[in-house]
């Protein structure tokens, strides 16, 4: 047993130095987990903001001075005024707005008459989001300009169904708050997948892995030996990305550090036990990275949740989602973030990331070869 923790402490000294010696480990660690928080944090939103929205009208009335101030007053669209639609329509077309909304010669008439008035607004169809986003943004703004109106009127209108929304957990809708926790899911894929795929796959080639095999260790030694370095750096790399998380970016974080440290954990073990399959069955460096871009990199982007609604997605590909760990992680690490500790909702997804990891594992043990042939 003595000689055993030896083999295992020399193993992972010798681990640790290799990281420590190897600058691409210390980029792919910590540079680039940086970038991609500043990406997701800064550069992508899917937000609807400050849209730039065309509004016609060739005629200049109280009335359509009101409607313009609505729509000046919102941080959601920013109007344009234009007094030839013809202009607006090829600013359109040219990309320079998104939407245009469009009054009637007779607004005014029509608006202080019985007649019901009619506002026109045309799309830019090419942005589907914006596009949906939009047309509720300028319903809403429309519709409440026209209750104040009525109301300063003193027109009663006949009372109907009154709709009180409240959002939990993301008041504010800010797609920040979900796209942050999913940039951690890809960063720890990153780390935890192509950084051991690289490195293990390297010595392969080098024939290092070979000298090990010759040596008395065992594969489940040498397993753990390489494994702890490379946990201990993702969970590094885990809590610096959350802690600009939730200080530069604002993410609210409702849960407790126990459960985000117990969770990452399986997750990270998950993907360290990807990045030990791929780099032993492939034995090359470039066969290891495409590997894992393409069962671990790809799949975390895509199918975890993290960017697109699984929800929306056809039923075969849902069906897949099922298979990686990424979608469990990234239910958990949302609720961390902006709901709080709800065990009933951990203990499953933890449960199937936990039995992956072991089905990973087994099949990293069954492909090392227990001795040189």
């Amino acid at each position: 047993m003595y000689k055993n923790h030896r083999r295992l402490w020399a193993l992972m000294k010798k681990e640790t130095l290799q990281v420590w010696r190897d600058p691409s480990c210390i980029l792919t660690a910590f540079v680039l987990p940086m970038i991609l928080l500043f990406i997701f944090g800064f550069g992508l939103s899917l937000d609807a903001k400050y849209v730039k929205l065309g509004f016609v009208s060739d005629e200049q009335s109280p009335v359509v001075s009101s409607l313009w101030r609505s729509f000046q007053a919102t941080d959601f669209v920013t109007p344009i005024y234009y007094a030839n639609r013809r202009n607006a329509e090829e600013d359109l077309v040219n990309g320079r707005i998104r939407g245009i909304v469009v009054l009637p010669n007779d607004f005014t008439k029509r608006f202080h008459s019985t007649e019901a008035g009619t506002v026109q607004l045309i799309t830019d169809g090419v942005e589907t989001n914006t596009a949906a986003i939009l047309t509720n943004y300028v319903s809403g703004i429309i519709s409440q300009w026209n209750r104040q109106q009525n109301r300063d009127r003193g027109i009663k209108l006949p009372v109907s169904v009154e709709v009180k929304i409240r959002v939990l957990f993301n008041p504010e809708l800010k797609s920040r708050n979900a796209l942050i926790p999913g940039s951690v899911v890809m960063i720890m894929s990153i780390i935890g997948t192509l950084l051991t795929s690289l490195v293990v796959a390297r010595e392969w080639e080098r024939g290092t892995m070979e000298a090990m095999l010759a040596t008395p260790i065992r594969p489940k030694e040498m397993l753990i030996g390489k494994l702890i370095p490379y946990y201990i750096l993702g969970m590094v790399s885990t809590g610096m990305s959350i802690l600009v998380s939730v200080f530069l970016f604002q993410v609210p974080f409702r849960g407790s550090v126990g459960a985000l440290f117990l969770i990452s954990t399986i997750f990270l073990l998950a993907s360290l036990a990807m990045g030990f399959l791929i780099s032993t069955v492939t034995r090359n460096q470039y066969l290891a990275s495409l590997g894992a871009f393409m069962f671990a990199f790809l799949p975390n982007v895509m199918l975890s949740g993290a960017i697109f609604e699984i929800d929306a997605m056809p039923f075969l590909i849902r069906i897949l989602t099922y298979i990686f760990s990424s979608r469990y992680y990234v239910t958990c690490l949302r609720t961390i973030f902006m709901t709080g500790d709800i065990w009933s909702l951990f203990l499953p997804n933890m449960a199937i990331m936990m039995l992956i990891t072991i089905i990973l594992f087994a099949a990293v043990l069954v492909n090392t070869p227990q001795r040189l042939k």
